[in-house]
């Protein structure tokens, strides 16, 4: 059920699908009259528990975590609050998200989804060829460390190939590996914008004016920098020049 749920998500990442049919789901309240009615039941509700949870599980498979951090870590550093919104930064992660993941999504729909609704190919082969460019996409931009924590953990034997290495695997070590990566971009920027906060808190107490807050003075020359910088821009650009 777990292979369906995410072989189901996949498609919403590749831009080129075309029109699915969806299986219709024929929900009853009345009483079960066998075990394989109550079963079949007990089925419709662990799938739309993993309907709502699938999403996410797609997400963590992408550049969306080191995108919603980076920015965050951003917004602390300029120390603008709720500016901008965190909606804002979300939907900017996920419009970046589905910009980098674009090629795989495609390639993953033109490799597993395409043949799969022609009926060319089976179920089982239709995963694997749909989740082998998303894997791919994940080992590379995975330290070998990370791969290799949860490797021990489960005391299983290094893989020959990608195609040996399990997605229960590869999914929590490129989480924690694009979790690492978003904290250093966060440590760098924040540097430029703690000096200036330095000099600001400085100046203020060497003028005697130990009372006024040098959030409050600073905050104008680090969005005036930011601005000058041409700071989005930067950012954004290297952020997707950092994945491989």
């Amino acid at each position: 059920m777990v292979k369906f749920l995410v072989l189901t998500f996949l498609v919403v990442l590749s831009l080129n699908a075309e029109v699915l049919q969806v299986p219709t789901v024929n929900l009853s309240l009345s009483a079960p009259d066998s075990p394989q009615q109550l079963v079949s039941s007990l089925n419709v509700v662990v799938l739309l528990t993993f309907l709502f949870l699938a999403p996410s599980l797609v997400l963590v498979m992408t550049t969306f975590t080191r995108f919603v951090i980076v920015f965050g870590f951003l917004r602390q550093a300029l120390g603008t609050q709720q500016v901008p919104p965190t909606q804002l930064l979300v939907m900017l992660a996920m419009v970046l998200t589905f910009y980098v993941m674009e090629p795989v999504g495609t390639k993953a729909y033109e490799d597993g989804i395409k043949p799969y609704v022609a009926k060319e190919i089976g179920y089982e082969e239709a995963f694997e060829k749909t989740t082998l460019p998303f894997k791919n996409f994940m080992i590379r931009n995975t330290r070998e460390k990370d791969l290799a924590l949860f490797f021990r953990i489960r005391h299983l034997q290094n893989p020959k190939s990608v195609a040996d290495v399990p997605l229960s695997v590869v999914i929590p070590a490129f989480v924690i590996s694009e979790l690492k990566t978003a904290f250093e971009i966060g440590f760098l920027l924040f540097l430029p914008f703690l000096v200036i906060d330095m000099v600001v808190a400085s100046i203020l107490m060497s003028m005697g004016m130990m009372m006024l807050p040098p959030v409050m003075i600073s905050l104008p020359f680090k969005i005036l920098v930011f601005v000058l910088i041409d700071g989005w821009n930067l950012l954004i650009g290297n952020l997707i020049a950092s994945i491989k």
